[in-house]
């Protein structure tokens, strides 16, 4: 059934936080970590959900400078930079097995022989950012080197000496503190280096972090690690979705990176993955061999009618909105009164799905114009009371809605 209120709240409701967090004073009057947040987005970090790429979902552990170089080059000379992919992103095995003499992190010198500053020195040279991993615990997940669990300070100066941009921080080894305490520690050092740098807290959503996390960081994982399968896509889709309202310009929930191009769905699939991460608000961060994916992948990744749901600056995630056995609509506002819609057929045959402006809502005597963010065509003439499409299993029709 729909939820025939959602859309007209949640426009007001996007309105409300915007003028809060840009000019009222008083929302950031509260607790220590209300006034960090509204310092960092009057930094200007995540206003809308952040574009990148990170090496996990591809290279796992096997990652080096070289190849960091060179993706950073295809993502420029693919075109992918300029459609709004900025952050390059090393996730864990990046550092040496443990601290030096100083007690500072240090690269594996054998993978990363130039140093971190010169590698964030030749992506920033690219117009590139600079994304690094890290743990609230005391040895990273792949418990290949040190975690930053009491070397909060330390390490966020050494990032922030580096270039760093962007930080992606884990879970694992947490010695059971709580998530509170540990993430808030780092995002109070990170704001020390006076050094704008996004903070991506990854606690796999098992403590509600879209509860709590809006505070301290820019973004915050909603379930554990997806996998290249329709199953765990979904899965994290649904999850992500049961916090959509608390995500909105500098904080965004996070259902983890994308898999497109990575073989493990299929193009429709694929597709759908995409569109829903679009509406859905969250960070677009490709998972994929940059250099060597085909070019469907390519063409989902660089859709930039898509890419605009996703970085549309009202801000508002987008939801579940109607749900008839395995036939879902999802929908969120845009920017100028405008409505993005996804029809999506989850069942293992074909089958019709429509979703009716009441499900939308919207006015049900007001006409639209209809575009189709994948075909890139509008809709001949108006549409009116409903949107429809007859779709494969596992596909999705993707429009933008304007009221006309």
């Amino acid at each position: 059934m729909g939820d025939s209120s959602y859309l007209s709240l949640a426009v007001g409701l996007a309105l409300g936080v915007w003028l809060a967090l840009n000019g009222n004073d008083q929302v950031a009057a509260g607790a220590s970590g209300r006034v960090m947040r509204r310092k960092t987005l009057a930094n200007g970090i995540a206003q809308t959900p952040p574009m990148g790429w990170n090496s996990w979902n591809h290279f796992g552990c096997d990652i080096e400078e070289k190849v960091v170089m060179e993706t950073a080059d295809a993502m420029v000379s693919r075109g992918l930079a300029k459609v709004g992919y900025e952050y390059i992103n090393l996730d864990d095995c990046w550092g040496a097995p443990n601290r030096d003499s100083e007690g500072n992190l240090v690269p594996r010198a054998s993978k990363f022989p130039s140093g971190m500053k010169a590698l964030a020195y030749y992506l920033h040279s690219k117009g590139l950012k600079f994304g690094i991993y890290s743990d609230a615990g005391t040895r990273t997940c792949s418990r290949t080197m040190p975690g930053s669990l009491n070397h909060e300070e330390q390490d966020a100066k050494t990032f922030a000496s580096w270039g760093v941009d962007y930080l992606k921080y884990d879970n694992c080894l947490n010695k059971d503190i709580t998530p509170e305490e540990r993430y808030q520690n780092m995002s109070e050092a990170l704001f020390k280096t006076g050094r704008p740098i996004f903070f991506s807290i990854c606690e796999w959503g098992r403590e509600k972090a879209a509860t709590w996390a809006n505070d301290i960081g820019n973004s915050w994982r909603t379930s554990g690690d997806i996998r290249d399968s329709w199953a765990s896509m979904i899965l994290r889709a649904d999850r992500n979705d049961e916090w959509a309202s608390y995500a909105g310009p500098g904080a965004w929930n996070d259902p983890d990176m994308l898999e497109v191009g990575n073989g493990g769905m299929t193009l429709e699939e694929y597709r759908s993955h995409f569109s829903i991460w679009a509406l859905a608000k969250a960070p677009l961060i490709i998972g994929c061999n940059v250099q060597t994916m085909d070019n469907d992948a390519y063409e989902i990744l660089s859709n930039e009618e898509v890419i605009a749901v996703n970085q549309d600056k009202l801000g508002v995630q987008g939801k579940k909105v109607k749900k008839d056995g395995h036939l879902e609509v999802w929908a969120g506002p845009l920017y100028n009164n405008k409505v993005a819609v996804v029809l999506w057929n989850r069942g293992s045959s074909k089958a019709n799905v429509t979703a009716l402006w009441s499900d939308l809502g919207l006015d049900p005597t007001i006409a639209v114009k209809a575009r189709d963010l994948w075909t890139h065509s509008t809709e001949y003439g108006l549409v009116r009371g409903q949107v429809s499409a007859q779709l494969e299993s596992h596909a999705c029709k993707m429009y933008v809605l304007t009221p006309y």
